[in-house]
């Protein structure tokens, strides 16, 4: 895997960009995230199980946001360039409410700002380089560009959400910022993907996860991210990772 960072007109909107090729089978267990991501195969197949059904990835898609595990299966001499959105950062290339992709990897020239990029996969394909690859993206996501500032009040919540580690009461955010609940959650969902408790509730599992080998014990683990009922924390934590909290630290590396 290499990865690359966006340039800087794309910053705002991109975390970064990601090339995964594969010699053999390769298989990697995805977490949910609040990361929307495009995944471009420029050769190969790619499929993803979850929940035991197994399916072909379309040449160029958009995933969006996931409350459960699934496996990325990349076929030998597979190619992938993945482009990893910033919370909220789809919104300044797609149109269409972010929430509708909610569990689903849809084809990217389905959507109507991106009904030309029928192509893109075999552009890189023919590419020279990945270095290409990613200027290949990139001139694509530039033209597509059409909004520079995304809802700034959305921005502002997730944000807190995430300095929070997903223990920022919904309520009380919402107080602060003098707005509807209604209304802020149809924004919310609009923009990010998901409801503010979805998306609290993917940040607190992912952080908790990033900090467990700070902490002695799985109990001490649950009780510092606010849980205080062990059944409540395991069931969690099963829904998020499919495994229970024991075995999940057991396992190999996910991403």
């Amino acid at each position: 895997m290499e990865s690359y960072l966006p340039s800087k007109n794309l910053q705002p909107y991109i975390k970064i960009f990601h090339i995964i090729e594969s010699e053999g089978v390769m298989e990697n267990f995805i977490l949910p995230d609040t990361a929307i991501v495009m995944a471009i195969r420029f050769k190969g197949i790619v499929s993803a199980k979850e929940n035991g059904i197994e399916s072909t990835l379309p040449n160029a898609a958009l995933s969006g946001l996931r409350h459960a595990p699934r496996v990325i299966k990349y076929s030998p001499k597979s190619g992938n360039v993945l482009t990893i959105f910033h919370p909220g950062g789809p919104a300044a290339f797609f149109r269409e409410p972010l929430h509708e992709l909610s569990g689903l990897s849809v084809p990217v020239n389905s959507f109507k700002n991106f009904m030309d990029a029928g192509d893109l996969a075999e552009r890189l394909c023919n590419a020279e380089s990945n270095f290409d690859r990613i200027k290949i993206v990139e001139e694509v996501l530039v033209s597509k560009l059409n909004r520079n500032i995304i809802d700034p009040l959305v921005l502002h919540a997730a944000q807190q959400i995430k300095s929070g580690q997903g223990n920022t009461r919904i309520k009380e955010l919402i107080e602060t910022l003098s707005i509807s609940r209604d209304a802020f959650e149809k924004r919310f969902r609009q923009t990010i993907g998901t409801t503010p408790k979805q998306y609290s509730n993917i940040t607190r599992i992912r952080s908790l996860i990033d900090k467990a080998k700070d902490h002695k014990t799985l109990t001490e683990l649950a009780y510092s991210y606010g849980y205080f009922d062990q059944s409540h924390f395991i069931k969690d934590f099963k829904l998020f990772t499919g495994q229970l909290p024991s075995h999940f630290f057991k396992a190999p590396r996910f991403w």
